[in-house]
């Protein structure tokens, strides 16, 4: 089966052909959007906001998940000489407070990638406008974004990361 690259890559060529476009006349760039995420300034800046923001939660359901796991040895090593009353109410506490942990760890989760979504979006859109830039003033036929090999003769990805950082 052929993947949407190839075909598009095939298309490219086949158009080439039928303008009379050699394939040394061909311009093709590639840009490793992975690395662009993980080196641009924006993107870095992004992911310190990310951090910075959701810190105080994350410390706070890291304090009361050592306060709940405490609290459950306390009760394995008390259990045995605790009344069945005083006992069950403690593993019912327990459980109420682990259920509770957990719904605000799931929360906390969903909100970050959410938020994460969100700064990526915009760093990926503000890295498909500098892509777009490069291949209108440099005149590119065709920029790919995910490929399986592709040599450094074509790879533009320190030309998007150095734009984005110099906030074209």
């Amino acid at each position: 089966m052929m993947t949407s690259l190839l075909k598009s890559l095939l298309a490219a060529v086949a158009l080439c052909a039928a303008l009379g476009v050699s394939a040394q006349e061909l311009k093709i760039g590639y840009v490793n959007g992975e690395r662009v995420l993980r080196e641009a300034t924006p993107a870095k800046a992004a992911q310190a906001k990310l951090e910075a923001e959701f810190k105080k939660r994350e410390t706070e359901l890291n304090d009361v998940g050592t306060k709940l796991r405490a609290a459950m040895d306390k009760l394995d090593k008390d259990g045995p000489t605790l009344p069945e009353a005083e006992r069950s109410r403690r593993q019912r506490d327990l459980s109420d407070q682990q259920r509770d942990f957990d719904r605000k760890r799931r929360e906390l989760l969903e909100d970050l990638n959410q938020r994460k979504n969100e700064e990526l979006a915009a760093v990926t859109e503000r890295a498909s406008k500098v892509i777009k830039q490069i291949f209108e003033q440099e005149k590119y036929d065709l920029i790919l974004q995910e490929v399986v090999f592709a040599g450094p003769r074509v790879d533009i990805t320190k030309k998007v990361i150095d734009a984005l950082n110099a906030g074209k």
